[in-house]
């Protein structure tokens, strides 16, 4: 016995409204991914604007010769004079930069110090009275010719510019060093003091 199967028929109609269905879907989504990539991208734009990093500068300044003096206090004073939120840790012989009267009676040693713009031999460098003439001959020959401002002046410029200078409370204990001892403006903290700042500062030096 045969069995008819009935014929089944999609008419146009049918046709056209599963086509526009289907158009429409399209669309939706595509109008959906791009607002989700509208969202993303000024989610993370607002993230980066409210980035805590950005503007800060930590500093470590660590040596207490001349040469090596001016490097974190030109770099502070520039930042600051962008508009960066600046803080100097002074550690170790880093200290001697914040004594008063400390800055004007910084030395430059010749001795292992091949990078002098008169490079002199470890024999003659280690003679007495070789340190007084290196520092003498960086002080009147180089600096002053070219106007480079003396170490108090740096120190004033960024204490106006607004930058926090921080004095290792561990080294001023261990160099029995006295709070009074300091030139005015500079906060005593230690290590976890400077680390909190730094934590958030996008440029770390350490000098």
């Amino acid at each position: 016995m045969a069995i008819e199967t009935p014929n089944v028929s999609v008419s146009p109609a049918g046709a056209l409204t599963s086509n526009i269905e289907q158009a429409i879907q399209t669309r939706v989504d595509r109008v959906v991914d791009a607002r989700l990539d509208q969202l993303v991208a000024e989610k993370v734009a607002a993230a980066v604007k409210k980035d805590p990093a950005k503007g800060k500068v930590a500093i470590i300044a660590s040596k207490g010769t001349l040469d090596m003096a001016y490097p974190p206090l030109i770099l502070a004073s520039a930042a600051a004079a962008m508009g960066e939120e600046v803080t100097v840790f002074f550690t170790f012989y880093g200290l001697n930069i914040l004594k008063k009267g400390g800055a004007k009676h910084l030395q430059v040693a010749p001795i292992a110090n091949p990078a002098m713009p008169v490079p002199m031999p470890n024999i003659i460098g280690m003679l007495p009275g070789m340190t007084p003439m290196a520092t003498w001959m960086m002080k009147s020959q180089l600096f002053a010719k070219h106007n480079v401002a003396p170490l108090d002046d740096l120190l004033q410029e960024c204490l106006d510019l607004g930058v926090k200078f921080i004095a290792c409370q561990m080294t001023l204990d261990v160099m029995g060093i006295k709070d009074e001892d300091l030139i005015d403006g500079v906060e005593i903290g230690g290590a976890a003091t400077f680390i909190n700042f730094a934590n958030d500062a996008h440029i770390t030096l350490f000098i």
